[in-house]
C-alpha cells in the first residue's frame, strides 16, 4: 500500500484479512485486560502451539509478525478491540466464556466479520471528503465505523458489503489502482493523474436526509453529548528515532501527504536453522514503546486508543496525563490537547449506520471547519469526536439543540 504524493490524491485500500469488534464495559476491564494484552503481545499465542516459534504463523499477523490492523480503546463509556477474527475466536470467545454467567451478556463479539479500509489523502478537509464517501454507504443501511489516527484513516464496513462499497467508490470516481491490489484512486482523465476533485460529491439533498436519520435516531434514543470534567487527550505516533533498525520502519512525509514504507526489520535464525531465517516478533518491534503501552494498560487509563496497522506507524490517542509513562518515545503536539465528545450508541441497533459521520458531517457543515483538530473514533457502542477545546465548545452549541427532546 503506498500512498499518492500529491496535495489533493487520495488512496483507499482494503487492508487483508477480516476483522471483530469486541465490546466489554468498563467494570468488566481487569477480567478482560489480559485477553487485550494476548493479542497486543501476539508472540504469547504461540507458547501452547504445537508448532514451533517463529515458524508458527497466526491469523492476522504479517510474515514480520505485525499486525495487519488492530485497534485498543478505553474510554469512559466503554472499552473496545477491533482485531482479526482469528483473535476474536482464539482470545476473547474464551474470556467472554470464562466471566460469570450474569456478566456474559454484557460482553460480545459482534457476529459478522469486518473489513478495514485504509484513507490516505494529503486533502486537508478529510472529514468532508470521508463524508462523500461514506454518506451512500450509511443511507444505504451499512454500518460503518471509524478510526482517526496520526497519519491515517480508517473505516469499517462489514464483510458481506464489499461489493457495495465497491461500487460506491466507483460511483464516487475511484478506479482500481494500477499496480495495488484491492486499492483504490480517484480518477482523473483516463486514470493519468488521480485528484480528488474528480470525486463526485453527493447533493445536498443526499447529505441533509443523512443528517436528518442521524438526529432522529439519536433524539429517539435519548442520546446527549457527552464532555467528561477535565479530560484532556493528546494525538500522538511512535518516534521515528526509536523505529530505526528496530524493525517497525520509517516514516516519510512528502508535502502534506501522508506516506510510511516498511524497512530494516530485525532477522534472527529459526530454531530448525531453515533459510531464510525468520524474524522473531521481539527483534521486530520497539520494545520500549510496547512496555510503555503494557504499563498504560495496566494503570487502567481514562482515556487510551491504540491503532497499529500495516505501513502505519503506532497512533496513540490518549489521556494526556499518561505522557510521563512514555518519556520521549512518541511525536506529535504535546500541547496540542484535545476534547472528546461522546455518544453513548448502546441503546441504539448495533447495525445503525452512519451515526459518527452524520454528527462529524454536522459538526463541518454547521462550523466550516476543515480537518485540522478533528478526530473521530468510532467503538462497539460509542462514538467519540475530537476537537480542540474551542471547537468542542462551538460543536457543543451546535449538537445540543439538535439532539434535545421536543418539549
Amino acid at each position: 500500500m503506498a500512498a499518492i504524493s500529491s496535495a489533493m490524491n487520495v488512496q483507499i485500500t482494503f487492508l487483508p484479512g477480516t476483522y471483530s469488534l469486541i465490546h466489554f464495559p468498563p467494570e468488566l476491564y481487569a477480567n478482560f485486560l489480559q485477553p487485550v494484552l494476548g493479542v497486543l503481545l501476539p508472540q504469547t499465542q504461540t507458547v501452547n502451539s504445537s508448532r514451533r516459534w517463529p515458524d508458527h504463523d497466526l491469523e492476522g499477523l504479517t510474515s514480520d509478525h505485525q499486525h495487519t490492523f488492530l485497534n485498543v480503546s478505553v474510554t469512559p463509556l466503554e472499552c473496545s478491540v477491533v482485531c482479526h477474527t482469528s483473535f476474536a475466536r482464539s482470545v476473547f470467545e474464551p474470556a467472554i466464556a470464562a466471566i460469570p454467567r450474569d456478566a456474559r451478556k454484557s460482553a460480545f463479539i459482534s457476529q459478522e466479520p469486518y473489513l478495514v479500509l485504509s484513507v490516505i489523502s494529503g486533502d486537508v478537509d478529510i472529514v468532508s471528503r470521508i463524508l462523500e464517501l461514506t454518506c451512500p454507504l450509511a443511507l444505504a443501511g451499512i454500518p460503518i465505523f471509524f478510526i482517526s489516527t496520526y497519519y491515517s484513516d480508517f473505516i469499517l464496513v462489514p464483510a458481506k458489503d464489499r461489493e457495495s462499497v465497491v461500487k460506491a467508490l466507483t460511483e464516487r470516481g475511484f478506479v482500481l489502482h494500477r499496480y495495488e491490489k484491492d486499492s483504490f484512486v480517484a480518477n482523473r482523465h483516463g486514470y493519468t493523474t488521480p485528484t480528488i476533485a474528480a470525486v463526485a460529491a453527493p447533493s445536498p439533498a443526499t447529505i441533509a436526509e443523512l443528517f436528518g436519520r442521524t438526529f432522529a435516531q439519536l433524539k429517539k434514543r435519548c442520546v446527549e453529548p457527552i464532555v467528561e470534567d477535565g479530560l484532556r487527550l493528546v494525538q500522538l505516533s511512535a518516534r521515528d528515532a526509536h523505529l530505526r533498525g528496530t524493525g517497525i520502519g520509517e516514516c516519510y512525509i512528502d508535502g502534506p501527504s501522508r506516506r510510511f514504507s516498511q524497512s530494516g526489520y530485525g532477522m534472527s535464525g529459526g530454531a530448525n536453522g531453515r533459510n531464510p531465517p525468520q524474524p522473531l516478533w521481539i527483534d521486530a518491534i520497539d520494545a520500549r514503546l510496547y512496555a510503555t503501552l503494557v504499563s498504560a494498560l495496566v494503570a487502567r487509563p481514562r482515556f487510551f486508543s491504540l491503532t497499529l496497522a500495516i505501513e502505519d506507524p503506532p497512533s496513540l490517542l490518549l489521556d494526556r496525563n499518561l505522557l510521563p509513562l512514555f518519556g520521549d518515545i512518541l511525536i506529535g503536539d504535546r500541547s496540542n490537547e484535545l476534547v472528546p465528545i461522546s455518544l453513548d450508541l448502546a441503546k441504539l441497533p448495533f447495525e445503525a449506520t452512519g451515526i459518527v459521520c452524520g454528527v462529524a458531517g454536522k459538526i463541518v457543515q454547521e462550523m466550516t471547519m476543515s480537518r485540522p483538530g478533528m478526530s473521530y473514533l468510532s467503538t462497539a457502542c460509542a462514538g467519540t469526536v475530537i476537537l480542540s477545546p474551542e471547537q468542542a465548545a462551538q460543536a457543543l452549541e451546535v449538537l445540543r439543540p439538535l439532539m434535545a427532546e421536543e418539549e
